[in-house]
């Protein structure tokens, strides 16, 4: 049973969310009125540095006790709005939970800048990071909803490379699949607090343009993901986009992949995102804070995958056995 507080969320977004056209909206006036609605509630003991460094821009949010790792964090919004100050709500909290820098970019949006624009400057952002002295073992990619498949699709285009692959990824209710296949889409189309069926395929168009939507870096769930790092993926069952992300854990796992999936029951899309708020976004973030800490060099090789207390879909297999993890409580 989720808990009050994300059910009045959900009852909020239903309300102000959900019934708007979203891909209808002219993009900037779009923009402006995601812009406008930021909360501005957040943890201190983080400071912000804004970037500008040729094609790089973006922002630092750096623990003010320091940090031992970097994250790569790209956010959601469709493709076409949301920025790193959309989403300060989950990426203050993150820097402080993973112990980390976190460097949030900038990317171009659609429909101004289809795809691959937004893998191009994710890309130059994480040779960025490595041109400044960080190593990639320290490094670690994250995104939620457009910039969770943002973030797949970069694995797969620095795979592609032939060069070095942060240490991890972690994707908050990933968009993988624009055009629109998996079944919950229509099967969730109620209990989805957030958005309309209409509003995710007409968006979609908006960054796919002229490309196939099965192209895998549109939709990176149809892309070859053996050699991948470990993967740590959050979603909602109520979403509608819930069934690209068990797909995608489904297909890394057959992959090879080491795989964690932290399902949960009746939250809104991207729920990390109200951390002021919700108990389940602080429990999300302490998750995805440990598994950064541990797989950039701390603590067991494995115990991560296996924390006591994660929910898993009952359909998808984890990269841990349970003779690893020790006897449940």
């Amino acid at each position: 049973m989720p808990s009050l507080r994300a059910r009045l969320v959900n009852r909020y977004l239903r309300l102000v969310m959900k019934p708007k056209r979203l891909d209808l909206i002219d993009p900037p006036v779009l923009r402006d009125w995601i812009e406008r609605r930021v909360i501005a509630l957040l943890p201190k003991g983080v400071v912000r540095e804004d970037v500008a460094d040729g094609a790089v821009k973006g922002e630092w949010l750096r623990p003010a006790k320091g940090a031992r790792r970097t994250v790569l964090y790209l956010h959601g919004g469709g493709y076409v709005f949301g920025s790193p100050r959309t989403h300060r709500t989950l990426t203050y909290p993150l820097a402080l939970a993973a112990e980390a820098d976190v460097f949030a970019p900038a990317y171009r949006l659609a429909p101004e800048h289809k795809c691959p624009a937004a893998i191009e400057d994710a890309l130059a952002a994480f040779d960025w990071l490595l041109a400044s002295g960080r190593t990639p073992e320290r490094i670690v990619i994250a995104g939620d909803s457009a910039g969770g498949g943002l973030a797949l699709a970069t694995l797969l285009a620095l795979k592609a490379r032939g060069g070095p692959l942060p240490a991890c990824a972690v994707l908050f209710s990933p968009w993988t699949d624009l055009s629109g296949s998996g079944a919950t889409i229509a099967s969730n189309a109620g209990s989805d607090a957030m958005f309309s069926r209409e509003t995710i395929l007409g968006g979609a168009y908006k960054y796919y343009g002229a490309l196939d939507p099965k192209d895998s870096r549109v939709s990176p769930l149809y892309g070859e993901l053996s050699g991948l790092p470990p993967l740590l993926v959050f979603a909602s069952q109520s979403e509608m986009l819930y069934d690209d992300s068990v797909r995608l854990v489904e297909k890394a796992n057959e992959a090879g992949v080491a795989v964690r999936f932290e399902s949960r029951r009746g939250l809104a899309h991207v729920w990390p995102l109200f951390h002021p708020l919700l108990p389940e976004a602080r429990e999300a973030l302490d998750i995805a804070g440990a598994f950064i800490r541990e797989r950039t060099g701390e603590g067991g090789p494995i115990s991560a995958f296996g924390r006591v207390g994660a929910r898993s879909h009952p359909g998808v297999l984890r990269q841990a056995q349970d003779e690893e993890l020790g006897p449940r409580r």
